[in-house]
């Protein structure tokens, strides 16, 4: 008797879509699964709060008999508003759920609101994450929360072996205060005093801190080597990426950075703060070197080790590269096959037809 493959409807603010946004997983997974086969709806990539809560809530109504399973992106803030309704809807309608934790500030979230947190986990059927470091925080909570990696495509990560690096610097995040944008400035200035060719380029979108940082530079005599070229998109990512050596990671708040797993694909050795998530994701001098936060002298110290040991330089960057193909779609399409399977779902069909969206609110 031939098994039936499971409708996936994915939840989240997928707001990728748009120009000058960051692709989300969700968004990343939706397309992987379409490309296997699978019928996949994926909402809402509304830039509007009210509208994109609107789309999903109509989106899943409207296909509530065609919809095997729900997945949705869980994150802290406004944002978990998605996921008490959309599991509320779960359980209404009677769909499978599944909860997909992200983000470092998700914890101290849910436990500065335990009961609200636990009453949405608890309509979910299974919950995940990406990182030990988020199933250890809810551990407690008596949930079981299973492991699935992030995702990127892995093709599109050219690696170039460094068995030398000069201090060429690339940092990439939102210009935002739980990512730390400063730091950054003040490790290298401090890196500029022993290096005078030293270069770095700050790329992200501004989220209120990208004039501050270079007035930062400016005032630390650093703001000619520091170039700001805004939000990446592959290309230009890419581009960037292939021209810098070491990638630093400056956050106060992590979880699983795919930012660190995009730049161990490109082949960078990668400094980062030892917070949230990271010290699960890198282990220190094997695929990364670990810095306390907010230290801008530990920093340059080991953009100097990284600098001054073409052997450290060179291992980290073959190693980074085995931690990213950890991330692939290959290594990880068994873990959400698997989970299917557990909720009655053991195959998938050879060829489906892909929806691209819901109803328009």
């Amino acid at each position: 008797m031939r098994t039936v493959h499971p409708q996936i409807c994915i939840v989240g603010n997928l707001i990728g879509r748009n120009a000058g946004k960051i692709t989300t997983q969700g968004l990343i997974l939706a397309d992987l699964l379409r490309v296997d086969g699978y019928d996949v709806i994926a909402v809402s990539s509304r830039l509007n709060r009210a509208l994109r809560m609107m789309e999903i809530i109509l989106t899943i109504i409207w296909y509530r008999r065609s919809i095997n399973i729900v997945i949705v992106e869980i994150y802290s803030g406004l944002s978990f508003v998605i996921a008490d309704v959309t599991s509320r809807l779960g359980k209404w309608l009677g769909i499978r759920t599944v909860g997909v934790l992200h983000g470092g500030a998700l914890p101290e979230f849910v436990s500065r609101h335990a009961t609200w947190g636990s009453r949405v986990f608890q309509r979910f059927d299974r919950l995940a994450a990406p990182s030990v470091f988020l199933k250890q925080s809810f551990d407690g909570l008596g949930f079981n929360i299973r492991i699935i990696p992030n995702i990127i495509d892995l093709e599109a990560y050219p690696h170039k072996l460094r068995r030398r690096v000069e201090p060429r610097l690339i940092w990439m995040r939102a210009f935002h205060v739980i990512y730390n944008p400063e730091l950054a400035i003040k490790a290298f200035a401090l890196i500029s005093e022993k290096y005078p060719n030293a270069t770095l380029v700050m790329a992200g979108v501004d989220k209120g801190l990208e004039s501050k940082v270079k007035q930062l530079a400016k005032g630390l005599g650093v703001g000619g080597k520091v170039r700001f070229p805004g939000f990446l998109d592959a290309e230009a990512k890419t581009r960037e990426f292939s021209d810098a050596d070491i990638y630093l990671n400056t956050n106060n708040i992590d979880n699983m950075p795919v930012a660190i797993v995009e730049a161990c694909a490109f082949g960078l050795p990668v400094v980062a703060t030892d917070i949230g998530g990271i010290a699960a994701l890198l282990n220190d001098g094997v695929d990364g070197i670990l810095v306390p936060a907010n230290n801008p002298d530990r920093v340059a110290d080991a953009v100097t080790k990284l600098v001054e040991d073409p052997d450290l330089a060179c291992r980290l960057s073959q190693n980074g590269r085995l931690l990213a193909e950890r991330s692939s779609w290959e290594s990880v399409r068994s873990c959400w096959e698997n989970l299917f399977r557990e909720l009655g779902f053991p195959d998938r069909a050879p060829t489906a037809r892909a929806i691209s969206g819901g109803p328009v609110a």
